[in-house]
């Protein structure tokens, strides 16, 4: 069955249409919660709630195709990330000697990194810098809407995206040293 006739159905209340777009949609959704929201557990629960929304929302929602619904959704479980983040109070500024442990460098180590093993750089990084790069680097959000979304100055927003890049750059390099030590052995 198509999105369309999937959307249709759901809109009509039919549970078996739900279940299907659930699955069809949720592995997607998950990656971008876990993206925002470091526990697997957290982004479960975050997923769920906004899948909740997407459905009750489904009615007034008008199908022109999968780019728009998957923007729509998209939207929602990124606010939904942003909202679980406020709850937490998790936009306090990280200490810069806690951004500066990383250390070892290697200039082309970026080129040996899977994109798995950047997923888990982003994740790894602190809540507060993982969100702002995500919001800006991924989801292309200006500095004022950031600063809006998350109830921070723009200068922190700025602040906390340059943090977030300078220890990605230490991540990077530092995983791209122990590939080369881990092929070479």
């Amino acid at each position: 069955m198509n999105l369309s006739e999937l959307i249709r159905e759901a809109k009509q209340g039919s549970a078996a249409a739900q279940k299907c777009l659930f699955d069809r949609l949720a592995g997607v959704m998950r990656v971008l919660c876990i993206r925002y929201v470091k526990s697997p557990e957290a982004a479960e629960e975050v997923l769920l709630d906004g899948f909740y929304k997407f459905f009750r929302g489904l009615p007034a929602f008008t199908y022109e195709g999968e780019a728009p619904l998957y923007g729509w959704l998209k939207k929602i479980m990124v606010n939904e990330c942003l909202m679980y983040l406020r709850q937490k109070k998790a936009f306090v500024m990280v200490a810069e000697s806690e951004a500066e442990q990383l250390s070892s460098w290697e200039e082309d180590a970026l080129d040996k990194l899977s994109a798995a093993e950047i997923f888990q750089m982003i994740v790894r990084l602190p809540e507060g810098y993982r969100a702002v790069f995500n919001l800006y680097s991924i989801e292309g959000w200006s500095h004022k809407e950031i600063s809006a979304a998350l109830g921070i100055s723009e200068g922190t927003s700025r602040s906390q995206l340059s943090k977030a890049r300078s220890l990605l750059q230490k991540m990077f390099l530092l995983n791209g040293t122990e590939y080369v030590k881990r092929k070479n052995e």
